[in-house]
């Protein structure tokens, strides 16, 4: 199943209201925000992070980037970088490389989100492709993927 698809019943199943959508090829969180002419506060951008021994999902506004000295402080660890497609990539087999949600828990990966994100009353976050969307609500998101919220975004 497609990763749209598997969202797609997932929110079915959790009574979420969703609203899918589609635009022109974007592989920026910002490129993103652009083609659906939303505040880039309000995209999330997953960025995947090798803290320790550990990959780990980050969700942050689009208009912002992990501070890592940050993250590793969250983490209680002193080796936190970027993670390399390697080491990711298989772990999100539905979905496109750089378009994958901000649902680590479906995949067995921590997702931890910058309390920046809170702002909103909803998100908007890729959905597997560089051309699919989702939108859902701010609360729905919490309560479904119960992310460790801190501030670890500049």
């Amino acid at each position: 199943m497609a990763c749209k698809e598997r969202l797609e019943q997932y929110f079915r199943d959790n009574g979420v209201p969703f609203v899918a959508m589609s635009h022109p090829p974007a592989f920026t969180a910002p490129e993103v925000a652009a083609a659906q002419h939303v505040p880039g506060k309000q995209v999330v951008k997953v960025v995947m992070v090798k803290a320790g021994e550990h990959v780990v999902m980050c969700a942050v506004p689009a208009n912002k980037h992990v501070d890592l000295r940050a993250l590793a402080a969250l983490l209680h660890t002193d080796d936190a970088r970027l993670a390399h497609e390697e080491e990711f990539a298989p772990l999100f087999p539905d979905c496109l490389l750089g378009a994958m949600p901000p649902f680590g828990h479906l995949y067995g990966v921590p997702v931890y989100m910058d309390a920046s994100l809170t702002d909103d009353p909803e998100i908007v976050f890729q959905a597997g492709t560089h051309t699919d969307t989702m939108k859902i609500r701010n609360a729905d998101y919490m309560r479904l993927v119960k992310p460790q919220v801190a501030s670890f975004a500049l």
